[in-house]
């Protein structure tokens, strides 16, 4: 029995499967990398990084080294969100010379909360081919084992780093019924956390995604009432890159939102954000706090 299985697999007849598709000149091929495990590429990604002419990427350092993981060489070119106009043209001048140039990322799926879309656009537009090669992501990763049970989401990626600019996108997202993706640093997951808390309440629920695919992955599911807590039982935990997932809202409390809004809007003609706040906690029975920040938004966006 093991030796039919054996004999079923047989990596050399998939390489040469790979080998027989096309892979056109002139194309930049957008190919996602693991998000840990080197082990997590596909084989297309590995012939594709074997025939081009120079890949681009995130931080050569880190690109040479998983590129050596796979007895790979290739000349690499540096493309970061401080150089991607400039580089985008110099690729499209490779392109239109007949090259094939890869585009990877530091970590999983370039170009989605990751430099990179700038170059894709530029090319595009200049009328060349752009091909991806699907691979690992940590949004979709992280998704998959949430269980959140909602056939919509919402990626949100990373938060803005000031609290004044992170509750305005937060407020923005209070009625949205797809569960919400983010991204997040592991230095700022504990300001995120009580972020979040304030903006959804107490009783929304909360996936923690951390190291997916490494040694120390730790993926758990929580109300956001008991994040804090879950944070602080472990000094690792803040360490690491998060995905977090808050579940969406349901359309009782989008209702609810709306009416505060409402009852916000008339009070906040005539009375402070404070005093607007607090005379609406008294009408709907919803937290001043969240309508304290609720009104703050309003008058911001005003």
């Amino acid at each position: 029995m093991s030796q039919d299985h054996d004999a079923a697999f047989n990596p050399t007849a998939l390489f040469e499967a790979v080998k027989q598709q096309s892979y056109p000149n002139a194309t930049l091929y957008i190919v996602a990398t693991p998000i840990g495990n080197s082990a997590d590429i596909s084989l297309r990604a590995l012939h594709l990084l074997n025939i081009v002419d120079a890949v681009a990427c995130e931080d050569t350092r880190n690109t040479a080294q998983l590129l050596t993981r796979y007895g790979l060489h290739k000349p690499l070119i540096a493309a970061h969100q401080h150089n991607e106009h400039e580089v985008a043209a110099k690729l499209i001048q490779r392109l239109q010379a007949g090259e094939r140039i890869a585009l990877v990322s530091d970590a999983g799926t370039p170009a989605v909360s990751d430099p990179g879309a700038i170059i894709v656009d530029a090319v595009r537009a200049a009328g060349l081919r752009v091909s991806p090669l699907p691979g690992a992501s940590a949004a979709i990763s992280a998704l998959s084992a949430s269980g959140l049970l909602n056939d919509q989401f919402y990626f949100v990626g990373f938060l803005p780093a000031k609290a004044g600019q992170r509750e305005s996108v937060l407020q923005g997202l209070m009625q949205v019924p797809a569960n919400l993706i983010f991204y997040e640093a592991p230095h700022r997951i504990l300001e995120s956390c009580q972020a979040l808390l304030q903006a959804f309440g107490a009783e929304r629920r909360i996936v923690f995604a951390r190291e997916l695919s490494k040694l120390f992955e730790e993926i758990h599911r929580c109300t956001l009432a008991e994040a804090a807590h879950w944070l602080a039982q472990d000094s690792h935990r803040e360490k690491g890159e998060y995905v977090v997932i808050v579940e969406g809202a349901n359309p009782d409390q989008a209702d609810d939102d709306l009416e505060a809004k409402r009852i916000l809007t008339i009070l906040l003609a005539e009375l402070s954000v404070k005093q607007a706040a607090a005379l609406a906690a008294q009408i709907t029975g919803q937290k001043k706090n969240a309508l304290y920040q609720m009104a703050l938004t309003m008058k911001d966006q005003a």
